[in-house]
């Protein structure tokens, strides 16, 4: 099977400021890519070129199967995308988002009804299907939202920042869902100023400066950068200043 996202120079500038400069790579199905960077190098404008929010300037980006500067509405269609900032609707309840935007995501009326009770089910909201999705604790809300990024079974899940402010319990439950959405071939592209979080990545790549200063496995990384985890190899290149611990 060919790559899900091939991009190839692309190019984002705003004025005579480059907020991403010339980044070229690949993301293979059902791959767990990490996508790092710290604030300000550029990586929250790539996404936003990859998910068809953003035209680029130059260069090139295919995500499932789609030119994202010929045909952004169908790169939409065929991904998913979950926020850093809970990106439900809190005064609705659990069945209402569900099949909401099941409906957005272009489900038939049937498909929605089958949906909406697999999600209700496979997260063990049959309880709370009723209730408002504001009332719900926020790692459970974070589930919700990943479960309703994949309704519509797309071929990429973009995760930005998808366990930011949860207890570390509910990281480690929601990242083994990312590993099952992998499984079944879905490719997930995740960014996360968690460095523990890289080491879980098949691939991770670090934007400094607009660039993308580092792609490889963490294992790799690790070596290249004769780094002890992550955390050092990001600082090394992104932070040098900076002690280990969260990345801001």
């Amino acid at each position: 099977m060919g790559n899900v996202i091939q991009v190839q120079a692309l190019t984002r500038t705003f004025g005579d400021f480059t907020a991403v400069n010339r980044i070229s790579f690949e993301v293979r199905p059902g791959e767990i890519f990490g996508f790092l960077g710290a604030n300000g190098a550029g990586k929250t404008t790539a996404l936003k070129m990859l998910t068809g929010l953003l035209m680029p300037s130059s260069g090139t980006a295919i995500v499932a199967g789609y030119d994202v500067a010929r045909y952004p509405e169908e790169v939409k269609r065929n991904i998913g995308y979950m926020s850093q900032r809970f990106s439900l609707y809190e005064d609705l309840t659990v069945r209402e988002n569900i099949r909401f935007f099941g409906g957005i995501y272009g489900l038939s009326t049937g498909q929605l009804r089958e949906k909406t009770t697999q999600v209700i089910e496979q997260l063990g909201l049959e309880q709370q299907a009723g209730l408002l999705v504001r009332s719900l604790p926020l790692g459970w809300r974070q589930k919700l939202a990943f479960a309703v990024a994949q309704i519509h079974e797309p071929k990429v899940v973009f995760l930005d920042e998808p366990t930011s402010g949860v207890d570390p319990l509910t990281r480690r439950q929601f990242w083994e869902g990312i590993y099952e959405a992998s499984s079944r071939g879905i490719t997930l592209m995740v960014t996360t100023h968690y460095m523990e979080e890289a080491e879980y990545c098949h691939r991770v790549s670090i934007m400094v400066d607009g660039r993308i200063d580092a792609l490889d496995t963490p294992e790799a990384l690790r070596k290249q950068f004769k780094a002890g985890d992550m955390d050092e190899v990001f600082r090394k290149l992104a932070r040098p200043d900076q002690p280990v611990g969260h990345v801001d």
